[in-house]
């Protein structure tokens, strides 16, 4: 079976990214409140999916690139973006085809999460920036391991699945799982400055009926936690 198969239930993972409360109503306009004004900036998605944050980026006045790992996604993302938009596919995990200093802010929405080993994956996002550049980024909280498997040491790298229904379609998701202080350590040895973590509220406008009943009287629940680093 292959992990994290998204060329396998792509369509229909995008199809629910782009309505649900986890996606749509609270990771990405976290993403793009952490942005601010992107207008005339270059900006890198890395791992862009379908495009949905790509789409949005470029609304706001940003020129955008885009890659991922899936052939499926990509795409999906060219449909969204139109055949002209600048989007490949690429992997994370190897030499990135883009000029050194290319950019002025990356994005990495929901995908360190998946990698192992994030030595090689940040030393290339912090390549490919401008000096003072921005990599803002997304990934699952670290409490998150600990509350759905209390058994297991929250200080160690575990790899862990979760099971998902897109648009009715089953599919499986495996992570890996480090603590807080092995992600700030790997973003300063990657020659990245801190300048902001966010655990944000989901976006006012979400509708009502997405919000599940133990949610009522909160603005706040616990699943990703976001930051925005700077390339040094």
């Amino acid at each position: 079976m292959t992990v994290n198969d998204y060329d396998g239930f792509g369509a229909a993972y995008s199809a629910e990214n782009d309505v649900n409360l986890l996606n749509a109503h609270y990771e990405r306009p976290a993403m793009l409140d952490l942005l601010g004004d992107v207008g005339g900036r270059r900006v890198l998605d890395a791992g862009c999916g379908s495009g949905p944050l790509a789409a949005a980026l470029r609304d706001r006045g940003a020129v955008v690139t885009g890659f991922d790992s899936s052939p499926v996604m990509v795409d999906l993302a060219r449909e969204r973006l139109g055949e002209d938009a600048d989007v490949q596919v690429a992997d994370l995990s190897a030499p990135l085809p883009f000029p050194d200093g290319g950019f002025d802010d990356v994005t990495a929405s929901l995908v360190l999460h998946y990698l192992r080993d994030w030595t090689a994956p940040l030393a290339e996002l912090r390549r490919v920036l401008r000096p003072g550049g921005r990599l803002v980024l997304s990934v699952n909280h670290p409490s998150l391991y600990k509350m759905l498997h209390p058994e297991t040491d929250y200080f160690a790298l575990a790899q862990w699945s979760d099971e998902y229904d897109f648009a009715g379609q089953h599919a499986v998701l495996t992570y890996w799982h480090r603590p807080l202080h092995a992600m700030t350590d790997a973003f300063s040895a990657a020659g990245f400055q801190l300048a902001r973590i966010s655990e944000p509220p989901w976006s006012p406008d979400t509708p009502a009926e997405l919000l599940p009943p133990q949610f009522e009287g909160r603005t706040s629940f616990l699943s990703f936690v976001f930051f925005v680093l700077v390339a040094t």
